[in-house]
């Protein structure tokens, strides 16, 4: 006998080729609370209270009873109510560091390196943020904490040392390479740990289907990605240095 355990509705038993098959009905009205938080974050409605909507309407519609939605809305916030302290701590601290300039120190010490370019500054940190993530080291980098204080600065000191007069339209074009840069090296790294939720998903989801399948494995066909994902990109940063000559070359560097 073949079970389909899909929910506990059961909508009925019928036979194909001498096989019982159990057919099941799928619960989506849980699904609402998706249209709450993005109605919520649509109206720009505070995020604290978009989701505890969303986690009341989804409660509601898969019939928990209130005292247990309640309950489980407590023991979230116990698990998490440390969250936010250990979110702030580094900002604080990294808001400290660039009052007493250290975006200056960044964009002076990368100014001593003749043969720095933007580019090649950023190929650097694509290589350690990509390195660094596919061992698990995924915190090392990030926009708040690594790109705003230091690589964007840095990237940006690269390019005016060789173009003192950089226009606003480059050094914004040149953030958000920076900003992109950690994005893809976290995304593509990522996916080479072993250990990282979506290899631990595949991994579930494929042993759902019947096909056991060694994390390791779902691990290493991710390396031929994260190699091709750097030689793009880091292709994309050498034209980024073409594309900043060719703005120069054409005055448009000239105030």
């Amino acid at each position: 006998m073949l079970v389909i355990p899909v929910h506990r509705k059961v909508a009925g038993i019928f036979s194909i080729r001498g096989v019982f098959v159990q057919q099941t009905v799928v619960n989506l009205w849980p699904l609402i609370g998706v249209a709450v938080i993005i109605l919520g974050f649509a109206l720009r409605a505070h995020p604290v209270l978009v989701v505890i909507a969303a986690c009341a309407v989804t409660g509601l519609a898969a019939a928990m009873p209130v005292h247990q939605l309640l309950e489980s809305l407590g023991k979230a916030f116990v698990k998490t109510r440390n969250l936010p302290l250990i979110l702030l701590l580094p900002l604080a601290a990294i808001g400290l560091l660039e009052r007493y300039g250290l975006k200056e120190h960044a964009q002076a010490s990368i100014a001593r390196i003749r043969s720095a370019t933007t580019g090649r500054l950023l190929i650097v940190y694509l290589a350690i943020r990509e390195l660094s993530a596919a061992f698990g080291l995924t915190s090392l980098g990030g926009h708040p904490n690594m790109v705003r204080p230091l690589v964007a600065p840095m990237a940006q000191g690269a390019a005016e040392v060789r173009y003192p007069a950089l226009t606003d339209e480059l050094r914004h074009r040149i953030r958000a390479m920076a900003a992109a840069t950690d994005n893809v090296g976290l995304f593509f790294g990522e996916d080479v740990f072993v250990a990282f939720g979506a290899i631990v998903l595949m991994q579930t989801i494929l042993r759902g289907e019947g096909l056991e399948v060694d994390p390791l494995h779902i691990a290493m066909w991710g390396i031929p990605t994260a190699v091709t994902a750097f030689l793009i990109h880091s292709w994309r940063l050498h034209r980024l240095d073409a594309e900043i000559a060719r703005a120069m070359q054409r005055g448009e560097g000239q105030p």
